[in-house]
């Protein structure tokens, strides 16, 4: 490398983007992860200005006074408002490794294997708006399987569940290439959404998104817990209009989500029955690996194997195996080459 060339690199750096529709998560070469954020960006109405992004915005939701509205730019995974999703990745970057470092980036980012030309487009032009150097995409699913330490590049088959905030990535793996992948339009996000139309029908109580969310992380199952758990929950009566707590329990909550692991669990039988016999064979002695914050979601692995027979394992810190697999490309160009996406 010249000295020139060493001082041009000086000033950029290689940054591997997780732009979720809950959470977006930068990690930077040589640093690991730096941002861990929520997708969210606040507006105000008014003058069209940003009033805040990611964890700050977060909090205002539901709490916005007039005129500031809380805006998610990422929805299934892909970008629904481009001004907005562009300016919030400039200043999550730039966050992370500082204005004039970004202006040299080479940005590699996952995306759902769903994606449409148009909607792989608007991920570069946002990220190139923003100032980017270079832009790759590569499929969530195969990132995330890299990032759960599964032997991707093998003569194996190889399963991931990458359960988001805005999708369910499915995929079967093998010598570095997705054999069959199947998205589900069904995540963390249609689950929060499921619980609070289930309180205000059966209980007339309406709450918001966040608390939604905290009730799925409280007391929420995929199948029958040996300890029953409860919690209380504080909203407005619909009818009344005024304050009101209900004590909700874990198989209230199965109840709401019912659907949305219904399909979760489909999707996973649908990639198997397409999946070929060589590679079955060893999906079924190897397992599938669980991936995404759905992952956490209780019993959902028992759920899973006791509907399709395959043993299902949970991946280490399954939070950050997307943005851990896209890092991993930051540092192996070769096979960054063999998994990136055309655009």
């Amino acid at each position: 490398m010249s000295a020139f060339s060493g001082f041009l690199s000086s000033f950029s750096a290689d940054i591997a983007v997780d732009l979720g529709t809950a959470n977006t998560v930068i990690f930077v070469k040589d640093k690991g992860i730096v941002v861990d954020e929520p997708s969210i960006v606040a507006i105000n109405q008014a003058t069209g200005g940003f009033e805040a992004f990611g964890r700050e915005a977060k909090e205002m939701l539901g709490r916005t006074p007039q005129g500031i509205v809380a805006v998610r730019p990422i929805q299934d995974g892909v970008i629904a408002n481009f001004k907005v999703a562009e300016n919030l990745l400039r200043y999550f970057i730039t966050k992370a490794v500082g204005e004039g470092r970004f202006r040299r980036s080479r940005i590699v980012i996952g995306v759902p294997s769903v994606i449409t030309p148009v909607e792989k487009r608007a991920v570069v032009d946002s990220a190139l708006r923003a100032r980017a150097g270079e832009v790759y995409l590569v499929d969530q699913a195969m990132v995330a399987a890299i990032g759960a330490g599964l032997p991707v590049t093998d003569p194996v088959g190889s399963m991931v569940v990458d359960i988001g905030g805005g999708t369910t990535d499915i995929a079967v793996i093998s010598l570095s290439g997705i054999v069959h992948s199947h998205t589900v339009r069904v995540a963390g996000n249609a689950m929060d959404t499921a619980i609070v139309e289930y309180l205000r029908k059966k209980f007339d109580l309406l709450i918001g998104e966040r608390t939604a969310e905290q009730i799925k992380l409280e007391v929420g199952s995929a199948a029958p817990l040996e300890h029953p758990l409860t919690t209380e929950v504080g909203g407005r009566s619909r009818l009344e209009g005024l304050p009101k707590t209900v004590l909700l329990s874990d198989s209230d909550v199965r109840e709401a989500i019912g659907e949305c692991i219904e399909a979760i669990v489909t999707g996973v039988r649908v990639t198997l029955d397409k999946t070929p016999p060589e590679l079955s064979a060893d999906i079924g002695q190897l397992g599938l690996t669980l991936t995404g914050g759905g992952a956490l979601l209780r019993n959902l692995d028992r759920r899973i194997q006791l509907e399709t027979g395959i043993p299902v394992h949970i991946a280490n810190d399954p939070l950050k195996n997307v943005v851990t697999g896209t890092g991993v490309m930051l540092t192996q160009s070769q096979l960054l080459r063999r998994v990136a996406i055309s655009c």
